[in-house]
């Protein structure tokens, strides 16, 4: 692997996102780019294009540089430029940058190549489980979003843009996203990794009916 440039890439999103909060702060971004190389390490594919992606893949996410839609990709081809890396290696990084996002419960996954889903792999594991968890109800707290509203009903979203548009409470999410994680892990080792974290969160959903219906 291409030490420097993972270094370069590295030091580059870690200044950019040193003060985002938690649920997409820069532990998020290490937490992804180990768990990628520990895939790439079982599954194969081209350690650079993993290693990069992995690192940039949150790079002017729709969630976090005012609802602009599909940027990543390109920011991720400047900063591969300007680093001097060559223009087919940029494109090839900045199409798994792109292609990584959960586009809704209805929308297929593009299964373009090893690398994106080894990436993409990663990122949804750190969606789920006790940390998927935390994650999702800091993220709801930041936008002041309820737990849970008995009367709103979770969504089939039929596009990226009417997922990205929903505002729904917290609860939804793991009805909407979190909980089809598992079902939508590409790789064998992954989809290991990722039946403890699910068995997780299905438990806490449950239980969070159960105590919001309490009956004494």
């Amino acid at each position: 692997m291409n030490e420097q440039l993972v270094n370069e890439v590295r030091q580059i999103v870690e200044e950019q996102f040193k003060e985002h909060g938690a649920d997409h702060d820069f532990d998020h971004i290490l937490r992804v780019y180990n768990m990628a190389m520990y895939l790439q390490s079982e599954e194969g594919g081209d350690a650079d294009v993993i290693a990069c992606a992995a690192l940039l893949h949150d790079i002017s996410d729709h969630k976090l540089n005012g609802g602009k839609m599909n940027d990543g990709g390109r920011v991720t081809r400047e900063i591969l430029r300007k680093l001097g890396q060559p223009e087919a290696f940029a494109d090839t990084v900045a199409k798994i940058v792109d292609g990584v996002s959960f586009k809704g419960s209805s929308v297929e996954d593009d299964v373009f190549s090893l690398e994106v889903q080894i990436v993409r792999d990663a990122d949804r594991l750190d969606a789920m489980g006790a940390i998927g968890i935390a994650r999702a109800f800091h993220f709801g707290g930041s936008r002041n979003r309820p737990f849970f509203l008995p009367d709103v009903a979770p969504k089939d979203h039929q596009s990226f843009e009417e997922y990205a548009a929903d505002k729904s409470h917290t609860i939804n999410h793991f009805h909407e996203k979190l909980l089809l994680l598992q079902n939508r892990l590409h790789t064998k080792t992954a989809q290991k990794v990722g039946q403890k974290r699910h068995d997780l969160m299905q438990d806490f959903v449950n239980q969070f009916y159960a105590d919001w219906n309490f009956m004494a």
